[in-house]
């Protein structure tokens, strides 16, 4: 990445953070300097020398950026460190004033007699990470897993099955690959056993799938407490991985997984019976 590239990459980050273009110039700019006038910031950032005044005085609002009083005056950035742990601050009050003011709205009532019915998808890699950690973190008695990738593995799911296996949850995971299987079985309290649903996997994996190199591969199969399923597809080109998942004892996405799961474990540990 050029330094051209990474400068724009930067400014775009912090205008995902909640910077406006021009502060996000301003601050990337004088970050590379030991300090700079408002002339010296909009020859290297193009922003309208009248502009950088607002821009840097927001910053200084933000915490970001410290300003010397003299003539001309001069401005300089904080450190890098000291910027993250500021932003962080912020968003994350941010985030417990959101999680707040979501959740004194009042809930509109609703009929749950179709909830037996009920399948809903989802997609990005973070949100199905985040759902399938919340979902066993809600189990009461049974997780089954089947991983068709390593890749979803992370700390954080191994800490979700770590609580669920304090909690006296009962814990089945499956894996394809050989290796895989005896790093979880190391880790984990859990019935750990190679799957012999290889097609979940694409050649690429190393899993030895049958499938062909552009058909999309299984991430993840989760069932939790017989009753939930959660199941996500990776595309093998652009990486985006989906899910869906459904609920209900009845639901035939529920029975249908639920039989292909049990394939490779005992008769006597099928989770369908």
């Amino acid at each position: 990445m050029t330094s051209n590239e990474q400068y724009e990459h930067a400014v775009d980050l912090l205008q995902q953070l909640g910077l406006k273009e021009y502060e996000a110039k301003c601050f990337v700019v004088l970050s590379r300097l030991p300090k700079g006038t408002a002339k010296q910031i909009s020859e290297q950032s193009d922003v309208p020398r009248t502009r950088v005044y607002d821009a840097t005085r927001v910053l200084e609002a933000r915490g970001l950026v410290e300003v010397q009083h003299s003539s001309p005056q001069y401005f300089r950035a904080v450190s890098i460190d000291e910027a993250i742990a500021t932003l962080r601050q912020q968003y994350e009050s941010r985030f417990d004033e959101l999680q707040d003011a979501v959740e004194g709205l009042e809930q509109s009532t609703t009929d749950d007699s179709d909830t037996v019915h009920e399948v809903w998808s989802l997609s990005g890699s973070d949100a199905i990470a985040n759902r399938t950690q919340q979902l066993i973190g809600e189990a009461d008695d049974e997780v089954v897993l089947i991983l068709g990738t390593d890749a979803v593995l992370s700390e954080e799911l191994y800490e979700s099955l770590d609580d669920a296996a304090d909690r006296d949850v009962s814990l089945i995971v499956g894996t394809l690959a050989d290796s895989v299987r005896e790093e979880i079985d190391r880790r984990l309290e859990a019935k750990v056993f190679l799957s012999e649903l290889n097609w979940l996997g694409s050649p690429s994996d190393g899993y030895g799938g049958s499938a062909r190199d552009e058909d999309t591969a299984i991430g993840r199969l989760l069932m939790v407490d017989r009753e939930t399923i959660f199941v996500s597809s990776v595309d093998p080109i652009s990486g985006k991985e989906q899910a869906v998942f459904g609920r209900g004892f009845s639901n035939g996405l529920v029975v249908i997984v639920r039989r292909l799961m049990a394939t490779g474990l005992l008769a006597s540990e099928d989770p369908g019976t």
